[in-house]
């Protein structure tokens, strides 16, 4: 017996010894919190490496048994972590149901309380992060967002985040409060039908209040794909024309999207759904451009809402 081999088996001994009490713990844990499965798997490759430098230097001995009792027993934490990803999923699975029931039982212990009058902070509860959000004021809160998703196979979460007489100098509060929470991934922002006024008597203020709102959402993701929706502007209102100036400014400043609903007519909602299944079907799990989704949720308030909701109302 070889005294390198010895001092070789002891070492892999004193390492693989932790393995089997983290499986037990892991085990009985029933979470995978706490777990990471990047580090078994670095061990996992680092066994398999030492294994293979057994058979190239045709060293097959009773140390190789060691190699593969360890990597047998670093395995084993893998199947172990994969049930408790399981677990966690249906105990989150579990909550989110209950919570749900929740807010139901609230909305029914009370009938003067409507569901779009639900806090948002606790939708967020409930609502997956990284989302997409639709922020806009009445006309966005009555388009329905997860009934179009639905309708029109969006391949992510996307949520409505609006809020009636909402205006640029609330807007960064707002946002704060009520979405922050969710780290979206994107932000399709409709804003200005109550700020004519304010871009009257200054346009630097109306800019000033849209940069906090665009630096407040950077904050919370500073990759976040931002998306700016002009106001409806029927009459070719001058000032309103104006403030779409400034809005698409910003957009370019920032780098981001910008929505002139003026071509809302000409938006073909079923075109874009029959692209989404084309991408579907080819496998392509690409999230759909903003201008995209803003066609689709824009195309619906045009065709579906009433005319006189889009209309701007001239209020500071």
């Amino acid at each position: 017996m070889e005294l390198g081999h010895l001092f070789e088996a002891a070492m892999l001994v004193c390492f693989g010894f932790s393995w089997p009490l983290n499986v037990v713990k892991a085990y009985k844990a029933r979470t995978a919190k706490g777990t990471s499965l990047a580090f078994i798997i670095l061990i996992i490759t680092g066994y398999v490496a030492g294994i293979a430098a057994k058979f190239v230097n045709h060293q097959l001995n009773y140390v190789l048994a060691v190699y593969f009792l360890n990597l047998a027993i670093v395995l084993t934490n893998v199947f172990v972590y994969i049930r408790n990803v399981r677990l966690d999923n249906k105990n989150q699975s579990i909550k989110t149901k209950q919570k749900i029931y929740e807010l139901q039982q609230k909305f029914k212990s009370n009938n003067n309380i409507q569901e779009e009058d639900m806090n948002y902070q606790e939708l967020n509860t409930v609502a997956k992060k990284n989302a997409v959000i639709l922020f806009g004021g009445d006309l966005d809160k009555q388009i329905p967002v997860a009934e179009l998703a639905q309708s029109f196979d969006f391949n992510f979460q996307i949520y409505n985040r609006s809020e009636e007489g909402i205006s640029v100098k609330t807007a960064k509060d707002f946002f704060l409060e009520n979405i922050a929470s969710m780290e979206p991934e994107g932000v399709i922002v409709h804003l200005g039908d109550k700020d004519i006024n304010l871009l009257k008597s200054s346009g630097a203020d109306f800019d000033k209040y849209y940069l906090d709102l665009i630096s407040s959402i950077k904050e919370v993701n500073k990759k976040c794909r931002l998306a700016f929706v002009s106001v409806n502007n029927p009459n070719n209102d001058k000032t309103i024309a104006e403030m779409n100036r400034h809005i698409k400014a910003l957009a370019d400043s920032e780098r981001a999207v910008f929505i002139n609903l003026d071509n809302a007519k000409l938006w073909n909602p079923k075109a874009a759904k029959a692209a989404i299944s084309f991408a579907h079907n080819m496998g392509l799990k690409v999230r759909k451009p903003l201008t995209d989704v803003a066609e689709i949720l824009y195309s619906y308030a045009y065709t579906e809402i009433k005319p006189e909701t889009i209309a701007t109302e001239l209020v500071g």
